[in-house]
């Protein structure tokens, strides 16, 4: 039985690990052919150990015009043509609060996230265009539907992801490009510790906290895993949405139907008692590096 993206070609950004990795080996298992483009070397070197032939990985900083444009590039080089982009590197970001933002710290956040993505969508259309269609995904966030559910900069950021996602939808559908957002809640991936502030290997190790903890702090009770915004991604990117475009899809367990959040810190508290932090503490180390 043919998988539901056989004889598809895709980019994935952030690939070496939790959600792209996750989509890296779905999508495959699916049919497609994979260009992995991250900046964790190491890791992507075992994606093509796994997936011999079916993912290539090429070194990509997604805040490097140019890393983007070689990434589109490398899926004609290798396999020929483009069907789809998955816009998915992204990381928790600087906590800084509205009145406390600097200059660099927009910067960063903005490029990873808004200004990637955008470059993402300018060097992928031609391709899609060629060929007459393709499927354009990319990383939001619940942060950027409501409040409470990120940093600011962070949830500024993936707001705009949403509506650019809308935007290009409307310029694009003529040429049969869809454009979509996934809008992930509390999933248990290393970007949440490090939003924490918690150093890069110890945000590692906390995965499995990150999931027990998130089983209160949504209505379906279990954590959020990368393969469930995975399969997200396979239905975006598979013919099966071909009448979908300018969605954001959410796939939060049901976070955002419980009432307003005033503080992220009270959202991700189960979580936060999980990884045996305590409350204040990080509310103090908050405000310190603020």
């Amino acid at each position: 039985m043919a998988g539901r993206l056989e004889g598809k070609v895709a980019v994935i950004t952030g690939a070496a690990s939790g959600i792209g990795r996750g989509a890296v080996d779905l999508f495959v298992a699916e049919g497609a052919r994979v260009i992995a483009a991250d900046i964790q070397d190491d890791k992507g070197a075992r994606i093509e150990e796994d997936h011999k032939g079916r993912a290539v990985y090429i070194h990509c900083d997604v805040t490097k015009e140019g890393d983007i444009a070689a990434a589109v590039a490398a899926a004609q080089r290798h396999f020929g043509r483009l069907d789809c982009l998955f816009n998915n590197a992204g990381a928790g970001g600087a906590r800084e609060t509205s009145d406390g933002i600097s200059a660099e710290s927009f910067d960063a956040v903005m490029h990873l996230h808004v200004r990637a993505a955008m470059f993402g969508v300018k060097y992928a259309v031609p391709a899609m265009k060629a060929q007459g269609g393709g499927s354009i995904i990319s990383t939001a966030s619940v942060a950027g539907l409501r409040t409470g559910f990120g940093p600011f900069l962070y949830s500024v950021a993936k707001a705009a992801i949403v509506h650019m996602t809308r935007f290009a939808a409307t310029e694009l559908g003529p040429y049969n490009i869809r454009v979509n957002c996934l809008c992930p809640g509390l999933i248990a991936t290393s970007i949440f510790g490090a939003g924490l502030g918690l150093p890069r290997q110890v945000a590692d190790a906390s995965v499995d906290a990150i999931a027990e903890g998130a089983k209160t702090a949504q209505f379906i009770p279990r954590g959020g895993l990368p393969k469930d915004i995975a399969e997200a991604a396979l239905y975006l990117a598979s013919d099966g949405s071909s009448f979908v475009t300018g969605h954001a899809l959410v796939v939060d367990g049901g976070l955002t139907l419980g009432p307003s959040v005033t503080s992220q810190m009270m959202a991700f508290a189960p979580i936060v008692q999980a990884l045996g932090l305590d409350m204040a503490a990080l509310q103090s180390l908050t405000e310190k590096k603020d």
